[in-house]
């Protein structure tokens, strides 16, 4: 299985600890964030990772190399420019039909080749890894029609909604809707399919995840890798 890791990013709502290194390479546990993924990868399938780099593209290279101590082939594209999420898979040569792709700063205990596998048997255009959240809404909440009149009343309900991880399976098709050198993200790619009507399916994940975007994400993922070690 081939795997695009997205690499480019500044980091900027982490940037009292982004200053000088990028995100990726973010201490977690006294090891960089992005080799929890990587021997994640390693250990369920991956065996090709491209890295879409850009913002201090020559620390992540020095740190990560030919991937041989991940038991990973792994290359770089660079982006001479910021491309957002998607636009830079135009910018790799060699991807194959079927390839993942993720972002270079989650934890998680996703089995990549279970993921792959649900993909190829759905015959989607984009698979998207997906987590169920819920969120308490602390105050009486109240539904009308639109004249104003209450229908519904729930005492601070509990909301459920489907997220992105972050992690996804591409048909390389799909890269045909993506401009050339334009800033082009998940949003918009979305957007873009629902559009033309291309399949997207949705792979619901249970395990553990964890996206460190965020101060707070990152202070609480100092205790929470050990879940997946």
């Amino acid at each position: 299985m081939q795997a695009v890791i997205l690499a480019g990013g500044k980091g900027s709502r982490l940037k009292e600890i982004t200053k000088d290194i990028p995100k990726p390479l973010v201490p977690i546990g006294g090891k960089p964030v992005i080799a929890y993924l990587l021997q994640q990868m390693s250990k369920t399938g991956v065996t090709d990772v491209i890295m879409a780099v850009n913002h201090q593209a020559e620390q992540i290279e020095q740190e990560l190399g030919d991937g041989s101590d991940y038991t990973l082939k792994i290359s770089y594209s660079q982006e001479e420019q910021e491309l957002s999420t998607i636009a830079p898979l135009k910018l790799i040569n060699n991807l194959t039909d079927t390839f993942i792709v993720a972002n270079g700063d989650i934890l998680t205990d996703l089995d990549f080749l279970k993921l792959f596998e649900y993909h190829r048997s759905h015959s989607s255009d984009v698979t998207v890894c997906v987590k169920k959240r819920i969120d308490k809404i602390d105050y009486g909440v109240l539904e009308t029609n639109d004249s104003g009149t209450v229908q519904v009343f729930r005492e601070k309900p509990d909301y459920s909604f489907l997220v992105s991880c972050g992690i996804y399976v591409f048909s390389k098709s799909v890269l045909d809707i993506v401009p050339d050198n334009e800033l082009f993200g998940f949003d918009h790619l979305m957007y873009a399919m629902l559009k033309s009507n291309r399949s997207i399916q949705t792979y619901q994940f249970d395990g553990f995840w964890l996206d460190i975007g965020r101060p707070e994400d990152y202070e609480h993922a100092q205790t929470e890798y050990k879940k997946i070690l």
